[in-house]
């Protein structure tokens, strides 16, 4: 948005400059917007997102607000299709300078639904889902999800929510939900009923989402072998937390970026009500930088910390950070470092976590320019830890222990991007400093999820 060229040199005038029309001088006033296709939506849904149309001035002013309507109706989630027709105003009273805009819309339709494919931690859903949208007119949506997953997972849940004051960015949310599953490297398996509250929002900092959650939880022993240690913590617990999510991601695609910057910080507090109590803070940081050749070199931080608020009660094994993995680190398996009992993780109270990845294109580059796209090699070093903080102790040699008895590991292999939700990736990995109990997994290692560092 800019300048055009709005005249082209005539024949015979060779030196003859061509005319430049500045689109920010151009005056421009919107006298009448047109919304074409409107069914059950209210209106004043609607008047809330053009209005702002009407304050623009110049042509570009007017094109730039035009375009972040068309955005916001599209966020609303309530349209199945948006598009904008300019043209300049009609009738007797039209000025000079007055033009109309017209979005011609198609909602969607009353109750929609479907079968999809949800990919976990190396574990795939089947998700039947139905939904509702725009049930009262104004973008609030009703969502019944059922979940069957390969290791015996399953789950139900209803969801509604609604944007406030009609602005898409700032959305409340409740909803009910049951879930079912079973957690082989800690030897157990777990019902969860709960209900939740939370309301997301944006701000200068990034994408905000404050949440209450109240959950009523049953452990059981998943196996005879489970040890003595998990079973000790068998039964009904209820946990009532609030918790804080922060997100500002800048980065250019979320499964293989080649730039920008990506921070999750995840704060919690259980103990309103209930018999779980803690607090618990968790920190992701990502920052990815373009070189030479398409190749990008990646740097993933990630740290975390928590604390029981009851002196008399130990964190339960459900509420503990684990570590190891094919997508986290690298050359253990699954949840497999850090504090064991006869095979069964039992997770800790702190972890750290850091990576570094050369990600370069296939070697001959097969598939330039379409499928081959969609793979990255890519060469890493991961290193982490683990462990139990003696918050009555010596901290400070608590949190140089983590920094001593680290794990770490290298290797390459490849990444295949599956979409811009998922990715897999095929390594072989080499084991370099490792701690007594941890579960390991060298050479070729495979995994799928949609988180990774």
């Amino acid at each position: 948005m800019g300048t055009v060229h709005a005249k082209e040199l005539e024949m015979g005038d060779p030196g003859m400059e061509p005319e430049v029309l500045d689109f920010r001088k151009l005056s421009a006033k919107v006298e009448r917007v047109i919304i074409d296709g409107l069914g059950r939506t209210k209106d004043d849904l609607i008047v809330k997102q053009v209005k702002d149309i009407f304050q623009a001035d110049n042509f570009q002013e007017m094109i730039r607000r035009t375009h972040e309507v068309k955005l916001r109706l599209e966020r609303l989630g309530i349209f199945k299709h948006v598009a904008i027709f300019v043209d300049t105003s009609k009738g007797p009273d039209a000025k000079p300078n007055g033009y109309e805009v017209i979005f011609e819309v198609q909602e969607l339709r009353r109750v929609a639904g479907g079968i999809s494919t949800l990919i976990g931690h190396n574990d795939a859903s089947v998700l039947f889902n139905l939904r509702l949208p725009n049930v009262f007119g104004r973008a609030e949506k009703v969502q019944m999800e059922y979940t069957h997953g390969t290791k015996q997972n399953r789950g139900y849940n209803l969801f509604v929510s609604k944007p406030l004051g009609g602005n898409p960015d700032i959305v409340l949310s409740s909803g009910v939900y049951q879930g079912h599953g079973e957690y082989p490297w800690s030897g157990y398996k777990e019902t969860d009923r709960g209900v939740s509250v939370d309301l997301t929002f944006p701000s200068f900092l990034g994408a905000h989402c404050v949440k209450w959650e109240g959950m009523w939880r049953d452990l059981r022993a998943l196996s005879p072998t489970t040890s003595f240690a998990v079973r000790e913590q068998s039964g009904h617990s209820v946990k009532s937390s609030f918790k804080h999510i922060l997100v500002r991601d800048k980065r250019d695609d979320p499964v293989l970026p080649s730039r920008g910057t990506l921070l999750r910080l995840v704060q919690e507090y259980a103990g309103v009500g209930g018999n779980v109590e803690f607090v618990k803070h968790d920190l992701e940081f990502q920052i990815n930088q373009s070189l030479i050749w398409d190749t990008v070199v990646q740097l993933s931080l990630a740290g975390g910390i928590m604390k029981s608020l009851d002196p008399t009660k130990d964190l339960r094994v459900n509420d503990r950070f684990m570590l190891g993995g094919p997508l986290t680190l690298r050359g253990f398996n699954l949840k497999g470092v850090g504090p064991h009992s006869d095979g069964n993780a039992l997770g800790a109270d702190t972890y750290w976590l850091c990576a570094f990845h050369m990600y370069t294109p296939l070697p001959f580059r097969p598939g330039k320019g379409g499928f081959g796209e969609l793979f990255r090699s890519h060469f890493f070093i991961n290193a982490g830890n683990l462990g139990n903080l003696n918050f009555d102790g010596s901290l400070k040699e608590k949190v140089l222990e983590l920094g001593e008895a680290l794990r770490w590991s290298y290797g390459g292999g490849v990444v295949l991007r599956m979409g811009r939700v998922a990715r897999l990736e095929l390594n072989y990995v080499i084991p370099m400093q490792v701690q007594r109990g941890d579960s390991l997994n060298p050479g070729v290692q495979f995994g799928i999820g949609l988180s990774f560092l």
